[in-house]
């Protein structure tokens, strides 16, 4: 039996998945093409009760929650009893009380992985990003990097997954934006606007999630996820206006002065249940390109996926944006 993207959907019948992580924007499309394709899913998250609208995504009784915290080692090792495939999904792109990057990212990633180890895990998916380094000046991109090299170190067998910016219906990138066009007059291109990006369907990052688990050549493996196009900063605000039917200024907003802004934004981050609009070490990570190597990588192709482009995917959610409603001409005023 096969399913859409030609994965042997009885390769993984029974079997356990435990997904950490599996609340966020990329974990419940995880969870629910894990579902799908037949896996019993456990989904170790901090506060199982905010995590019911998972349940319906499966069969009755399919999807399990478990309340694990990746910051404590024991948690851990309860959620993975049984487990054949373990997912790692765990990240943060700010600071806020004691989820800090070394604690969640790097040491998070080290403790399922280690744990799996013991555990016996058989296959082992870690979802990392562009950009992950161990030596890099952006805190996010280094303790990504830590979590890569922690993996490989416990977990030889692993694939680690790392997608440019990933967009879909609850995405924290063109929402974001969007959501800001409709009471500012102006966004801004922070550094004019030139970073490079190539976005990925979050319904591709899940797919490449359940083929790492499953196919054998997929073992020890690194992909890096991007879609078929490559987009600069400016043209992604742009082609998110475009959709919304929106007019804004595009403000261009140099590097040293996001960079203050984004020290204010890290300062206001430090206050409960504040979530800043921008943070310096974000400002350093929009200094480098977000792109797919050009050579010398695997990518979604190796995986046997075809990825959608946002073109065809955005008009699905930014008609909420537009002025008059899912009825509005783009070109509304």
């Amino acid at each position: 039996m096969t399913d859409v993207t030609g994965s042997r959907t009885g390769d993984a019948a029974g079997k356990l998945a435990v997904v950490f992580g599996g609340s966020g924007f990329i974990g419940r499309n995880v969870v629910r093409e894990l579902a799908k394709r037949g896996w019993r899913v456990r989904v170790a998250v901090r506060r199982p009760h905010l995590a019911q609208f998972l349940r319906p995504m499966g069969a009755v009784g399919q999807i399990q929650l478990a309340q694990a915290n990746v910051r404590y080692r024991g948690s851990i090792a309860e959620a993975l009893k049984g487990a054949d495939a373990v997912v790692n999904l765990v990240g943060i792109l700010f600071e806020n009380g004691a989820q800090r990057f070394d604690a969640v990212q790097a040491g998070g990633a080290a403790a399922i992985a280690e744990l799996a180890a013991e555990a016996g895990v058989e296959a082992m998916a870690h979802v990392s990003a562009i950009g992950a380094d161990a030596r890099s000046k952006s805190v996010y991109a280094r303790t990504k990097g830590e979590a890569e090299e922690a993996v490989r170190r416990f977990m030889p067998g692993a694939t680690i997954l790392r997608p440019s910016v990933v967009f879909g219906p609850e995405d924290d990138f063109f929402n974001k934006f969007a959501t800001m066009s409709t009471f500012s007059p102006a966004l801004p291109l922070i550094g004019g606007g030139k970073t490079r990006f190539q976005p990925v369907y979050v319904d591709d990052v899940a797919d490449a999630v359940c083929e790492a688990l499953v196919r054998p050549d997929a073992r020890g493996e690194t992909y890096e996820l991007g879609g078929p196009r490559i987009y600069t900063f400016k043209e992604l605000l742009q082609l998110m206006l475009e959709e919304t039917g929106r007019k804004r200024i595009l403000a261009p907003l140099p590097f040293p002065l996001a960079g203050l802004i984004g020290l204010g934004g890290e300062i206001a981050g430090k206050l409960p249940f504040v979530e800043p609009p921008l943070t310096a070490d974000q400002v350093r990570l929009l200094k480098s390109d977000n792109v797919v190597a050009p050579e010398g990588v695997k990518t979604l192709a190796d995986l046997g996926i075809a990825p959608r482009t946002a073109e065809s995917i955005l008009p699905s959610y930014m008609v909420r944006y537009r002025k008059y409603g899912q009825f509005a001409e783009k070109n509304s005023p």
